[in-house]
């Protein structure tokens, strides 16, 4: 019954396309299946619920998903790839995790109220950050130098019921003709959260703090300099679904830039930044019972890098070159407490020391053929090292890969071309790219990493050959004054596919673990991406999403890949007008029969949730309050998903209430 209802909802969005005949035509774009979300208005006051996890927002990407280990720092995937096989960064800044089980991804470095907008690019339609295969998120911040002069802020708080989490943030800005400044800050603390039936989830809770601030000066119209601070800081962090939690998880990122903005002339912006981040993870078995043998884990990664971006036209030309680079350090080791005080500790390096050195050039060129076509072909060659810079790590490593070199080089390389035809209110667009990846630093010189998914231990491989993938893209898009629709597909085969394989010779060393898996290559595995989007505006105040996503993933044997989505929807229905806002919305999967059990996976069911929410803002002497309130899974739903590890189950009924006062 509720599958029915699911899909009554998707045709009740479909069938609206016969309603609207008004004529409209569509400006020529680009293929990119690039999801813009929110814009110079503040993101967050934009949605329904103001004060969710950015991790939240990108799940209205139909190219994303979240791989979920607890209530707190999920980890995204990009047409059911995960961060190995993408590139994520902040306002165009790489940076790494310093967690080899990763707990700590770079969305958890910036919060909703300092999001300007987020760019999902699917594949090489967006590879400018770095080599990539499943494609790039880009972190955008609020840009406060387009705001008009003078003193503006924000105050927010929030409540959630289920895991009575409290927040409350503040943000400060001035902006004058030759000057701009701004801070934000965010807390969140939370509780452990209760499943469906009131089921509570031990090691669920988590604290965290977010200070974003950035300056910048004016020297003229044309030219801008400007730094920018990010200071996150999580503690007592809980992770259900993993045998340890996390004591801290704390990021200091740092950037200065420069920006050119000529009036006239072929060079239309230029941007150079430097930056440094750092990144300290430390996890935590103290607090769980029954632990074996106690184990303290923690991980560094620290990064410096730059980039020269200039973007620019000529003629029927729109062109980009992005010259980037980075230099990468990480660490990241294990000391272990036998139960017995005479015996010794026992320490090894989980990642001894890797350095990664990166240079690379992007190359983009927008074709305007002709009022309504556009061909856009881009091209990336990287230089990519790995070096080993700590002894005791490169011997112990040594013990399975006698010959390696300390030192390896390797040339990365990726080669797209997308063509977009544009016919009144149709949009059709096509794409073939080639692509290739480095090994990541645990797929290359992880050593004795667990997985308490499928219960191994993991060893890096550092004679693995580059990742190469084939990928090919198409789209139909249909649009008019009232309705917004596209479908797109994307197939990627991938060769020298990276992932674990079975060796019976080596014993493990976590204790209970089934045993160790060296990352191997497959000959190929092949991933299939398809998805619709629809939004239509009726009644004047009223619109209608539906969104349906269906993904396959098989490897050379025809096993299936883990991870990878069962079909899954998402409609909803909203009500905006004036300073009202409310809306229904219903999500769901389908059952996972297509599960990777040759991997370790189990089936997951299929599950139906429901959401409803309501808002309303007024002016208070000049200023504006926003208050907004919802019940999250509704019928409190007990379920988990395919993406959640260990199937975990997801957060039961949750009342939200949030309020922002801001000021201008």
């Amino acid at each position: 019954m509720k599958n029915i209802t699911a899909i009554l909802l998707v045709i009740f969005s479909t069938v609206c396309w016969a309603q609207e005949k008004k004529n409209d035509t569509l400006a020529a774009v680009n293929l990119n299946e690039i999801i813009v979300i929110g814009k110079k208005t503040p993101l967050n006051l934009k949605q329904p619920k103001s004060l969710t996890s950015v991790e939240d927002y990108l799940m209205g990407s139909s190219k994303m998903n979240m791989i979920k280990r607890g209530a707190y720092a999920w980890e995204p995937t990009i047409n059911n790839m995960s961060t190995e096989r993408t590139v994520i960064t902040i306002d165009g800044m790489r940076i790494f995790g310093a967690c080899t089980d990763k707990m700590d991804p770079v969305t958890s470095y910036v919060e909703i109220s300092n999001l300007s907008e987020a760019t999902v690019a699917s594949g090489q339609q967006a590879s400018c950050h770095g080599a990539t295969i499943g494609g790039s998120i880009d972190l955008k911040r609020n840009q406060y130098k387009h705001r008009k002069n003078g003193w503006n802020g924000s105050l927010s708080s929030g409540y959630e019921s289920n895991n009575q989490q409290k927040i409350i943030g503040a943000a400060l800005g001035y902006t004058d003709s030759t000057f701009f400044a701004h801070v934000d800050f965010m807390h969140r603390d939370a509780e452990n959260y209760k499943a469906g039936n009131e089921k509570e989830i031990n090691f669920s809770q988590f604290t965290k703090y977010n200070i974003s601030a950035n300056a910048g000066y004016f020297i003229d119209k044309k030219n801008v300099l400007e730094t920018s601070i990010i200071y996150d800081k999580a503690v007592n962090v809980g992770y259900p679904a993993l045998p340890m939690d996390v004591l801290l998880a704390e990021a200091k990122i740092i950037s200065l830039s420069y920006k050119y903005i000529p009036d006239s002339g072929v060079i239309s912006d230029w941007e150079t930044k430097g930056y440094f981040n750092t990144i300290t993870h430390k996890m935590d078995d103290t607090k769980r019972p029954a632990v074996p043998i106690h184990m303290d884990m923690p991980g560094w990664s620290d990064t410096y890098g730059f980039y020269s971006k200039i973007k620019g036209k000529h003629e029927n030309h729109e062109f980009l070159a992005d010259l980037n680079s980075f230099y990468n350090k990480a660490v990241a080791e294990m000391t272990m407490y036998p139960a017995d005080l005479t015996e010794n500790l026992m320490f090894m390096y989980t990642w001894p020391d890797i350095r990664t050195l990166y240079n690379g050039l992007s190359l983009e060129d927008n074709i305007t053929i002709s009022p309504e076509t556009i061909l856009r072909i881009s091209t990336n060659l990287g230089f990519h090292s790995n070096t080993v810079a700590n002894d005791f790590g490169l011997q112990s490593l040594r013990i399975f890969y006698p010959e390696m070199n300390a030192t390896q080089n390797r040339f990365l390389k990726s080669l797209s071309g997308n063509y977009t035809k544009n016919a009144g209110k149709l949009e059709l667009g096509f794409g073939l790219a080639y692509a290739e990846r480095a090994p990541s630093v645990s797929e290359g010189y992880g050593f004795y990493l667990y997985n308490s998914n499928d219960f191994y231990d993991y060893i890096g491989n550092p004679n693995l050959k580059n990742e190469k993938a084939v990928e090919g893209n198409l789209s139909f898009g249909f649009k008019n004054s009232r309705l917004t629709s596209k479908v797109t597909a994307s197939y990627f085969h991938i060769s020298n596919y990276i992932i674990g394989k079975i060796d019976p010779k080596i014993l493990p060393m976590t204790i209970g673990a089934s045993g160790v898996k060296i990352y191997d290559a497959i000959n190929y595995a092949s991933i299939f991406n398809t998805d619709f989007n629809l939004e239509y505006f009726f009644l004047q105040n009223w619109n209608i999403k539906t969104q349906i996503a269906y993904s396959l993933g098989k490897d050379d044997q025809e096993n299936d890949l883990p991870f990878i989505s069962p079909l899954r929807y998402y409609a909803g229905i909203e009500f905006k007008k004036e300073k009202i806002n409310a809306g229904i919305f219903a999500s769901g999967n389908l059952a996972q029969n297509n599960f990777a059990k040759v991997y370790g996976q189990i089936k997951a069911p299929d599950y139906l949730i429901f959401n409803i929410n309501a808002g309303y803002s007024f002016n208070w002497n000049q200023n504006k309050i926003k208050a907004q309130t919802g019940i999250e899974n509704i019928f409190d739903k007990y379920y988990a998903t395919f993406s959640d590890w260990n199937k975990i189950p997801r957060m039961g009924r949750n009342a939200f209430i949030n309020l922002t006062y801001s000021f201008h």
